[in-house]
C-alpha cells in the first residue's frame, strides 16, 4: 500500500516537534515557578533561624518574612501524573474542493521566468497547512505542454505550489483522470509523488493497484487514518480493456447512466481497508451532477454502503457548488456532499466561492473509540484580476472574511467594491448551502 515519502514525514514530524516544544516549555516554566517558591521559602526559613540565633523578637522575624501572595504562581505548580492525563487524542483533517485546470488557472502562475503558483495560494496557505493532514481534488493532469483548458494539463509547478501551501494528498479519481490517456495518468501520478504529495484513487498499473489494495493509509499522533477515493465516471470515457483497475469507480455503467452502483468493487476495497483496522476511514468521492444541487438516489445508496462498511467521513466534489454537510454527532460521522471549487474559472454563478473544511477527529484510548467530534469551515473566493484594485494580472484564492475586513479597512491592494459586495453575498449563500437539507 502507498506510504508517505520522507519529505511528508519530515513535515509531520516538524509539527509534532513544535507541539512537544510547547509542552516542554510549559513544563519548564512550572518547574521554574516551583523552584522560585522553594528558594523564597528557604530564604524565609534561613532568615527566621538567623534572627532566632541572634535573639531577635517575633516581630523582627515577621518584618523580614516574605509576603506569600506576591510569589503565588499564576499557573498551577502541581505536576500532572500519567493517570491524570487526558486519554483522548485529537487531530484535524482539512479538505478543499476542486482545483480545475483551465486557461485562467495556468495564467495565474505565469511569471517572466516560467511558472510559480505561490502567490495564487498565498492567502490560504496558513489555513491549508494548519492541519495534521490536508486533502484536495486535482481535476487535471501534469503531463507536459500544451497547457490549459483543452488538454487540462498543467506545469509541475502547480503541484509544488500546493505542496508549499500544505496539501498532503490529492484525489486523482475524477473526470479528468485519463483525459490524456494512460500515459497522461502515469505522468501525473509521478509528478504528484515527486512533489511530495500522495495521489488517491488512481494507479499506474494493475500491479500497483493490487499492491495498494485500493487505499492509502497513514498514522498521525497514534491515530491510524485510511483514505479511499472513487469517481462516478471519467468524463464519458471508458477504461481501456485490461486496465479497469487503474481508477476506482463508483458505478459499473460509469461511461453512460451512472445508475448501477458497483457494490462489489466498493465493498472489496473497504474490506481491504477494514483488515488494516484503521481508527478512522475517509472516502473522497467525485460524484453528483455538475452545477446541480440535486442529491441522487444512488448517492444515498453509496452513503449507506460505505458507512455500513466502516467509512466515517465522506468528502464530495464534482458539482462545483457548495452543498450540504451532514454531521451525525452521536455516530461520529460526517458527509460533505460537495465543497465547491477551490480554484477555477469562476465563470458560473456559485463557482466563485467555496469552503475549506476542518474536520476534528478524536480518539479515546480508554474506550478505543475514534470518531468525528466537530467540524468548521473557512469560506474562500476565487479573486480575478478585475476583482482587485491593485495591479494584479493573475487570479488567486482568498479568505472571504479577511478580504472583506481588508476592504472595510481600506487596505492597499484590496478587492473592488463590487467584489466585496459579492463576497458578502457569498457568505450568506455558503451558510444557506451548508445547512440546506441538513436535518440537524
Amino acid at each position: 500500500m502507498p506510504q508517505y515519502d520522507e519529505d511528508m514525514q519530515r513535515r509531520r514530524q516538524k509539527r509534532e516537534a513544535q507541539r512537544k516544544k510547547r509542552e516542554a516549555e510549559a513544563k519548564r516554566m512550572k518547574r521554574m515557578l516551583i523552584l522560585a517558591v522553594l528558594v523564597l521559602v528557604l530564604c524565609g526559613v534561613g532568615i527566621y533561624l538567623l534572627v532566632q540565633r541572634m535573639g531577635g523578637s517575633e516581630e523582627s522575624v515577621q518584618a523580614f518574612q516574605p509576603v506569600q501572595e506576591t510569589i503565588t504562581p499564576t499557573q498551577p505548580t502541581r505536576a500532572t501524573s500519567p493517570a491524570q492525563q487526558s486519554p483522548t487524542t485529537t487531530i484535524h483533517i482539512k479538505a478543499a474542493g476542486d482545483l480545475n485546470i483551465t486557461d485562467s488557472i495556468i495564467t495565474s502562475g505565469l511569471t517572466a521566468g516560467g511558472y510559480d503558483y505561490s502567490s495564487a495560494f498565498k492567502d490560504v496557505a496558513a489555513i491549508l497547512s494548519d492541519a495534521d493532514l490536508t486533502v484536495m481534488n486535482f481535476e487535471g493532469n501534469v503531463c507536459g505542454e500544451p497547457y490549459g483548458t483543452e488538454t487540462t494539463s498543467a506545469p509541475a509547478e502547480i503541484l509544488q505550489g500546493l505542496r508549499s501551501a500544505g496539501v498532503d494528498l490529492l484525489q486523482m479519481a475524477n473526470s479528468c483522470s485519463i483525459n490524456n490517456g494512460l500515459n497522461g495518468l502515469n505522468a501525473t501520478l509521478r509528478a504528484i509523488r515527486n512533489a511530495g504529495i500522495e495521489p488517491l484513487g488512481a494507479y499506474s498499473s494493475a500491479s500497483e493497484f493490487r499492491t495498494s489494495k485500493g487505499y492509502t493509509i497513514t498514522e498521525v499522533q497514534g491515530i491510524k487514518v485510511a483514505f479511499v477515493a472513487f469517481t462516478k465516471g471519467l468524463g464519458g470515457r471508458g477504461m481501456p480493456a485490461g486496465n479497469e483497475d487503474l481508477v476506482n469507480l463508483l458505478y459499473t455503467d460509469y461511461a453512460t447512466e451512472y445508475q448501477k452502483v458497483d457494490k462489489e468493487r466498493i465493498e472489496t476495497i473497504l474490506k481491504n481497508v477494514e483488515a488494516e483496522k484503521p481508527d478512522i476511514t475517509v472516502a473522497m468521492l467525485h460524484w453528483g451532477s455538475e452545477y446541480n444541487d440535486d442529491i441522487s438516489k444512488s448517492q444515498g445508496t453509496i452513503i449507506s454502503l460505505m458507512q455500513k462498511n466502516g467509512v466515517d467521513v465522506i468528502i464530495g466534489t464534482h458539482p462545483h457548488l457548495v452543498q450540504p454537510i451532514v454531521y451525525d454527532e452521536a455516530a461520529g460521522t460526517l458527509v460533505a456532499y460537495s465543497l465547491g471549487d477551490f480554484f477555477g474559472d469562476a465563470e458560473r454563478g456559485g463557482t466563485n466561492y467555496s469552503i475549506i473544511l476542518d474536520i476534528e477527529i478524536t480518539k479515546d484510548s480508554s474506550t478505543g473509540v475514534t470518531k468525528v467530534t466537530d467540524y468548521s469551515y473557512t469560506p474562500i473566493y476565487t479573486v480575478k484580476p478585475s476583482d482587485s484594485e491593485g495591479d494584479y494580472s493573475y487570479s488567486r484564492v482568498m479568505r472571504v472574511e479577511k478580504a472583506i475586513e481588508a476592504y472595510n479597512g481600506n487596505f492597499l491592494d484590496k478587492v473592488t467594491a463590487t467584489c466585496a459586495a459579492n463576497m458578502e453575498y457569498a457568505l450568506t449563500r455558503i451558510e444557506d448551502r451548508v445547512v440546506m437539507k441538513n436535518g440537524s
